[in-house]
């Protein structure tokens, strides 16, 4: 059982690093958005199963809700796509 947890721990943290090294690379800005809310997804999975449901809810409703909303509208100010 616990097993079991740790690996499904270790899959959504490099989940998240995957996703997170994405957003990084990523030079269309609303891509980057989405990459950086799968990973906030992510993470907030490890959390759940670190039980912490306190965090979780705490980290979707900010990383997710909020901070990708507030980027979306920051993004359709300025340009799309990141000049080198």
């Amino acid at each position: 059982m616990i097993e079991t947890h740790l690996l499904m721990l270790l899959v959504t943290v490099i989940i998240g690093l995957i996703f997170s090294y994405l957003a990084i690379l990523e030079k269309d800005l609303l891509k980057a958005v989405g990459y950086s809310a799968v990973q906030a997804i992510a993470y907030a999975i490890a959390f759940y199963i670190l039980m912490a449901p306190d965090i979780v809810l705490a980290y979707i409703a900010i990383a997710v809700g909020i901070y990708s909303a507030l980027l979306v509208f920051v993004v359709s100010k300025t340009e799309r796509y990141e000049v080198v």
